[in-house]
């Protein structure tokens, strides 16, 4: 028989009272008002004794007057238990036991004696060692006393002789702080392992022994700063963190603080800190100022309300006593819009910098999350992280979430799989982005090609393949030779060869971001504007590299540098940001990947599995820059230098033999007739492009559905000699010779 668990009767609230029924009392020895210890997952819970009112068999009820700390911050609901988890305990008189009282508010612990309302408010229950006797039915500010040692017994009932002394008296805010830090261990934090240890040893150090640091006359650090892009997980580490310490935490956020009057805002900062400092009187504690940008911004002479809070801060920190046992920690995702003042030693004295995932954190990170989910074997973790390249921990839970969304509306359709399985991942990657790319200058919506869309130009595929391809599929073999990505591909040649197809294609294929800009993107009235465009547009494509970033018609956007032209066009201006961008001297502080630990090991890994991929987060570090135009000659000889454009990939017309592979591909989805003879087209097309050939076949079925009233199911030989007979190429063979001849 099991005993499911109801509420407790609003008239047994507070009265230590468990009813059940009278024949299982009698089957476990149990009189009127004997002591029981429920066990119960996560804890236990002492009561005594009493029978239904209807006296029902199969019910428990119970009051949780006297019970773990675990099932008081999380009472038990909708439980079936056994008879054998009701034991019956002796609880003798209690000479004397030791107690913590927890209260609401630091005032009146300090004016308010506790130690004989406390022994009142206890006398005449049972109590348990180590267990929470709730004190919230009174009306007083002591909210729960904490049983901390017996008269050598594990339970014991206090009378009104019972010596009850209060060991230390907590504030509530204190108190469940350290319940949190009690916890079973916590899940993981998937890629911030090293940043959780360097920021608990900062924050161990002045608040657990600051008489050690004094004694070796070294000052605590008064403040951390966290800076890192939206989504990595600041906030959750300095939660998790400080609760493994065991300090309270007082959070502040930069718009809570803002007032509407004169004075407003600087007197509600004055009051957090007061609050943090009345909160570190019992223990360490840790005030969090969150979105520090929007609180403490740059000062300006305009803005006088901004100026005088940040100047309350700054004075604030300035005027931290030694003797206050509280730590700033600041979060931030725009490090650069500070007032320098608060970035020096003495105030933020440190700067711990989250940078995105690396190619081992997102597979460190995924598996936390996978953890928790019914992943399907064939789910492979390493591939997944593979093709999340600039996924931040917040967007890699999104793509979790939709994927078993994906799973739960297949389920519903009545598939029946309980799984979440490679194909739901798959769907979710396509409406999962990286936050990072959804207010980007460039971000392109691509429909997927393949290579084998695209006729003809095997050499130019194989190169574009070597230059972007192998490199991720096989990071090994090149850091074992020595090379690195190239930095740049530009594919030049007659209009309407394929040229932006071909990017398409390895967008497509190589799995990373794909960023497209276009002179309307870049261009602006406004001086300077352009160039500061451009720098953000690499600034995007690095936080998610490897990235590919397409400039097309690229001799629109950046001209060539002559002698006698302007010198500060735009044009020269963009080229001369694009050279520079190019180059790349270094990642910005706050465009750092990981942490700088996880990155100098990267090379120290003993597994092959993880050498793999620490070779192919070295080789895709970069951006990719690929080109396209069909006037080379109108491009500046300093960006066609190996370093930069290292690949110059000339795209011929097709000849014709390639000419028969595209007229392959144009009519495979085209009911053509059995006597078009492909081969004889593709031998009346010289001089075609690709796109004339596409041209070709559209302009064939127009004509089938106009000779038969809009009736035709199949297109003729004869439409297409029509076509070509009124048609004509748009190459000429000077143009041809102009890029053969050409120096490119």
């Amino acid at each position: 028989m099991s005993l499911r668990l109801l509420p407790v009767d609003p008239s047994d609230r507070g009265s230590q009272r468990c009813r059940l029924g009278p024949g299982l009392m009698s089957a476990r020895g149990l009189s009127l008002g004997s002591p029981v210890l429920v066990s119960l997952p996560g804890g236990s819970c002492l009561c005594t004794a009493w029978p239904r009112a209807d006296l029902a068999e199969g019910f428990l009820q119970m009051d949780l007057k006297c019970s773990s700390p675990s099932l008081t911050s999380h009472p038990p609901t909708r439980l079936c238990l056994d008879p054998g988890q009701i034991t019956p305990v002796a609880c003798p008189k209690l000479k004397g036991v030791k107690v913590t009282v927890v209260v609401q508010s630091v005032e009146f612990r300090k004016h308010t004696p506790v130690q004989e309302l406390v022994k009142e408010m206890l006398r005449g229950l049972r109590v348990h060692l180590k267990h929470v006797v709730n004190l919230e039915d009174y009306d007083t500010q002591i909210r729960c006393v904490v049983i901390d040692s017996l008269d050598s017994v594990q339970s014991g009932f206090i009378t009104a002789k019972t010596k009850v002394e209060v060991v230390r008296i907590q504030t509530i805010r204190h108190y469940r702080s350290q319940l949190q830090g009690q916890d079973p261990a916590p899940a993981p934090l998937g890629g911030l392992e090293e940043v959780s240890a360097s920021l608990r040893e900062m924050l161990q150090l002045p608040l657990l022994y600051p008489g050690t640091l004094s004694s070796l006359g070294v000052s605590c650090p008064r403040g951390v700063l966290l800076a890192g892009p939206p989504g990595v997980g600041k906030t959750l580490l300095v939660h998790r963190v400080v609760g493994e310490v065991g300090a309270s935490l007082v959070v502040v956020r930069g718009p809570e603080v803002v007032g509407s009057r004169p004075g407003e805002s600087e007197e509600k900062l004055r009051a957090v800190f007061d609050q943090a400092r009345s909160a570190a009187e019992e223990g360490p504690c840790v005030l969090f100022l969150d979105e520090l940008d929007s609180l403490c911004p740059r000062r300006s002479s305009s803005s006088a309300p901004e100026n005088r809070l940040v100047a309350q801060l700054l004075t604030l920190m300035d005027g931290m006593n030694p003797s206050d046992r509280f730590l700033i920690i600041g979060a931030t995702n725009r490090p650069d819009g500070l007032d320098p003042a608060l970035r020096r030693p003495g105030r933020f004295d440190r700067e711990v910098i989250i940078g995105a995932p690396t190619l081992q954190q997102r597979k460190a990170i995924l598996s936390v999350l996978c953890a928790k989910m019914p992943v399907s074997p064939a789910v492979d973790v390493a591939e997944l992280a593979q093709r999340t390249m600039g996924y931040v921990g917040a967007d890699l839970s999104a793509l979790c979430r939709e994927a078993a969304m994906q799973a739960l509306r297949d389920n519903l359709k009545g598939s029946g799989q309980q799984e979440v399985g490679l194909r739901h991942f798959q769907e979710a990657l396509k409406s999962v982005q990286p936050s990072c790319l959804r207010s980007s200058l460039g971000r392109t919506e691509l429909s997927p090609l393949s290579w084998e869309q695209i006729g003809g130009l095997e050499d130019v595929k194989l190169k574009l393949r070597q230059s972007i391809e192998w490199p991720m599929r096989y990071p090994e073999a090149f850091s074992r030779l020595g090379l690195c990505r190239p930095r740049g591909v530009l594919l030049y040649g007659p209009p309407g060869c394929a040229k932006t197809t071909l990017v398409r294609a390895a967008a497509t294929s190589s799995h990373c971001a794909f960023l497209s800009v276009s002179g309307a993107d870049l261009y602006s009235p406004y001086v300077g504007d352009s160039e500061k465009a451009l720098t953000q547009l690499f600034s995007q494509a690095r936080a998610c590299a490897p990235c590919i970033l397409f400039l097309d018609e690229i001799d629109s956007l950046i001209g060539l540098r002559s002698g006698g032209g302007t010198t500060n066009s735009v044009q020269t201006r963009l080229l001369s940001v694009l050279l520079n961008e190019m180059d790349g001297v270094g990642l910005k502080t706050q465009e750092r990947r990981g942490t700088e630990k996880i990155l100098q090991a990267e090379a120290a890994v003993e597994k092959h599995t993880q050498e793999q991929m620490d070779c192919q987060e070295v080789c895709n570090r970069d951006v990719m820059v690929i080109a396209a135009t069909n006037r080379p000659d109108c491009l500046d000889s300093a960006l066609l230098r190996p370093g930069r454009l290292d690949h110059i990939i000339y795209v011929p017309p097709p000849d014709q033999q390639a000419r028969l592979c595209i007229l392959k591909v144009c009519t495979q989805a085209m009911p053509v007739d059995a006597d078009v003879c492909l081969e004889e087209l593709a031998a009346k097309t010289n001089l075609y492009s690709g796109a004339d050939l596409e041209n070709l076949c559209k302009e064939a079925a127009l004509l089938a559905l106009q000779e038969e009233n809009m009736m035709a199911s199949t297109v003729k030989h004869t439409h297409f000699l029509r076509v070509l007979s009124k048609g004509s190429p748009s190459l000429t063979p000077q143009q041809i010779h102009t890029y053969q001849t050409s120096p490119r």
